[in-house]
């Protein structure tokens, strides 16, 4: 790809205007139909107050009073949760509130904050004959909401499952576990388990490094992806078989897959573009971006990418160190959005994600999330949430400003190419009940 180099360099220019901002809440309730109401004769002064205090009473206790609420006032109700913790309460009130849940209009705005999940994973002991690594002995996270401090989460998968698996990503919800041909799918919030049929594949063992979902694992029609040096394995939830699709031998290494409006995109270990389809067979092509506003400068060298799906737009956010700070650690964010008006794709610069926050993790198999009017949850538009600790926060993540330089010393910066991603880090996760809702 033209352009392409594996260590970019760029500076901060001058300020754009910010992201076309997000849609605005839904529309004032519309008038409903009217219903017919049977009108009784007056009472006597006497019997209004005899039975007025056990009408209230009634009225105020009887469930029929939240359960018949009309679902165009329910739905105004979910526009205006902003938090995971409520937005769970909501989903499990009532027969007739989760129906509202699961029809609630997918044209309508909606956006609670990823949790934020840590996990505890204690390992064998040392005597023991499987005291090698084994990500499912004892294992446990926390989840905690940054919308509802005080509501955190425990959980772990159950038991009997198979111990020495390797971590593969985080996709709608689900950890990706994989251990050679058997996979295994954990919702981080309830930590139930599926597992897909044992993989068949052709030659030696395929080494696979990266799992992903291309939909709700509720949805109709979605698939997991696995990815090895050598093939790309499809998996239809709720099928019995796998499809295996060779990768063409001078392919590099997808570390990143995201979809957007239909169509996959993915991001190669040298930043390559490239869109992939799986009918009727594996086909990737590369996407010729122009970088030339990637490389401008020379304060700047590039240490990690991600790329995120910001409404109808690809993202892509760049940590880069600053060089004039050397040997000081300092390392600043700027956000890229790929243009495709042009003959020629390129990256433009972002300078203000306007009423937006985006969510990364160090491990750049787990997706990067963004969340519209922060504000709502105590959260700062225009701002980095990070998956790390900082040095000078008691927070157990760490928020920079995007533009605004910011000391990394004690940042755990993973990069599972160098072999250490065995494991999941801390990471910021949208639990699978989000995406049922308006399923």
């Amino acid at each position: 790809m033209a352009g392409r180099r594996r260590h970019r360099r760029g500076d901060l220019r001058q300020a754009r205007p910010p992201l076309s901002p997000a849609p605005e809440d839904p529309s004032p309730l519309e008038p409903t139909t009217p219903r017919e109401v049977a009108v009784a004769k007056r009472p006597s002064k006497k019997t209004r107050q005899a039975s007025s205090s056990t009408s209230t009473s009634s009225a105020t206790c009887s469930p029929d009073v939240w359960s018949d609420l009309l679902d165009c006032l329910l739905h105004q109700i979910i526009a205006l949760i902003s938090s995971f913790s409520d937005l769970l309460a909501f989903s499990v009130t009532c027969r007739s509130w989760r129906a509202a849940f699961l029809s609630f209009p997918s044209t309508s705005s909606f956006d609670v904050p990823p949790l934020y999940l840590q996990p505890n994973i204690r390992y064998p002991p040392r005597n023991r004959s499987h005291a090698s690594y084994s990500l499912l002995y004892n294992c446990e996270w926390q989840l905690t909401d940054p919308g509802k401090r005080s509501s955190s989460h425990c959980c772990s998968p159950p038991r009997n499952l198979p111990s020495r698996m390797e971590y593969l990503g985080c996709s709608y919800g689900h950890l990706i576990l994989s251990n050679s041909d058997q996979c295994l799918l954990v919702d981080v919030f309830s930590g139930t388990t599926m597992r897909p049929p044992r993989l068949k594949f052709t030659g030696s063992n395929p080494n696979i490094y990266y799992g992903v979902l291309d939909g709700p694992i509720n949805s109709s029609n979605s698939h997991l992806l696995l990815c090895s040096e050598s093939s790309m394995f499809q998996w239809q939830v709720g099928s019995n078989s796998w499809l295996e699709h060779p990768v063409p031998v001078d392919m590099e290494r997808i570390i990143q897959i995201v979809f957007l409006k239909g169509k996959m995109y993915a991001m190669d270990c040298i930043d390559g573009i490239h869109t992939i389809h799986l009918a009727p067979q594996l086909s990737m092509q590369e996407v010729e971006v122009d970088e030339e506003e990637l490389s401008r400068g020379a304060a700047f060298r590039s240490l990690m990418n991600w790329l995120v799906v910001c409404d109808d737009m690809l993202l892509l956010v760049d940590c880069c160190m600053s060089i004039d700070k050397l040997p000081d650690l300092s390392v600043t964010f700027r956000v890229f959005s790929l243009d495709l008006s042009g003959v020629s794709a390129r990256w433009a610069e972002v300078e203000n994600l306007g009423n937006r926050a985006i969510f990364v993790n160090f491990d750049v198999r787990n997706a990067a999330l963004s969340c519209t009017n922060p504000e709502r949850w105590g959260g700062k538009s225009n701002h980095i949430y990070v998956a790390t600790q900082s040095e000078d926060s008691d927070e157990p993540w760490t928020v920079v400003e995007l533009g605004q330089l910011t000391r990394c010393e004690t940042w755990r910066c993973l990069n599972f190419e160098d072999g250490q991603g065995e494991r999941p880090e801390n990471l910021w996760v949208l639990p699978s009940l989000v995406y049922d809702i308006g399923r």
